[in-house]
């Protein structure tokens, strides 16, 4: 072994130390880079938000007409299964929300906002973007595209209840007007510099959607139960086997629908401020937890009274709450 080669103990005594060195340095220009992407793009371009701004984001994303659909999926499975697929549906989507919570920041300080960087980390960058680039991109496109049309059609449904009695209004508009009307509304909001800028937005989403979720279970329970309901699981009616597994299946579904939101809680807690003494997953678990009990508080007796209300009969019912 030449003497150019060997490795004297004060030099292999200050290997690991070196080690760290450069680990850390790796980091500190990881978070440089996280940072500078983050001041750039208008999601995470402000840091000053709080647990109620996270609050008023997470409710307003997490409630939607989905979960409209609830009564259905237990007139399949029953008042034991559909609250058991419920129960587990709801644990299941906090646990993996806490992952997401603890995931978004690393101890060297570095936070992901976003699920392609969190994804090129857990994977590498090759893997990552066979993995996460196609399911963020139709997942984007096909929320875009039922925004468009869920705005612009309750848009026409407004101004169909505002302008019934007005006779100088003009009458029978196109849908697709409202369609273009409500992406004229939705480019003026994105005009906002951050997030955290549109805040309002979402607080006044999460009072709509908790007031109308509670007088839709509060309605089922003032009518009382309808006449000839049945509370037996319809699955069981059902003669051909295939059939009443893919009606199981289906109504899992309904349920598992029921449940969003998660694409975006890196990016909402992507707005809060961080440190050592203060991390942002703190302030964002206790958001999380929060909102979790006012979606709670909306889905339950939302599912239970609705099956109350109409048993086996909410099929033909359901067609009433786009109208409602």
């Amino acid at each position: 072994m030449s003497t150019s080669n060997r490795i004297t103990p004060i030099e292999w005594e200050e290997l690991p130390a070196q080690k760290n060195v450069d680990l850390e340095n790796n980091s500190i220009e990881m978070q440089k880079e996280s940072d500078s992407t983050d001041a750039w793009l208008p999601i995470t371009e402000s840091r000053e938000g709080n647990v109620w701004s996270c609050i008023f984001h997470l409710v307003s994303s997490r409630l939607g007409t989905q979960a409209l659909f609830l009564p259905v999926a237990f007139a399949t499975l029953g008042w034991v299964w559909g609250v058991i697929y419920l129960s587990l549906g709801f644990v299941w989507q906090l646990y993996t929300g806490w992952l997401l919570v603890h995931l978004h920041e690393s101890s060297s300080g570095v936070r992901y906002s976003r699920f392609l960087q969190l994804a090129s980390t857990a994977f590498g960058p090759k893997l990552a973007k066979w993995l996460c680039t196609f399911p963020v991109l139709y997942l984007s496109g096909g929320t875009c595209t039922i925004l468009v049309v869920t705005g612009g059609s309750t848009l026409k449904l407004l101004y169909d209840v505002i302008c019934s009695q007005l006779s100088h209004c003009p009458k029978n508009l196109d849908t697709s007007i409202w369609f273009l009307i409500f992406v004229l509304i939705a480019s003026l909001l994105s005009q906002h510099p951050s997030l955290n800028s549109l805040r309002w937005v979402s607080f006044l989403g999460s009072i709509v959607s908790l007031l109308i979720f509670a007088i839709l279970w509060i309605t089922s329970i003032a009518k009382g139960s309808i006449k000839d309901a049945s509370y037996n699981p319809t699955y069981e009616d059902l003669g051909d086997k295939l059939t009443s597994f893919i009606s199981t299946i289906f109504a899992m579904e309904l349920i598992a629908l029921s449940f969003r939101g998660h694409n975006l809680i890196l990016e909402i807690q992507g707005t809060l401020p961080s440190n050592s003494k203060h991390p942002s997953h703190i302030t964002m678990w206790k958001a999380l937890q929060f909102s979790y009990l006012l979606v709670a508080l909306c889905i339950f007796p939302l599912a239970i009274a609705g099956y109350w209300a109409y048993g086996d009969k909410v099929c033909s019912q359901i067609e009433e709450i786009p109208t409602f």
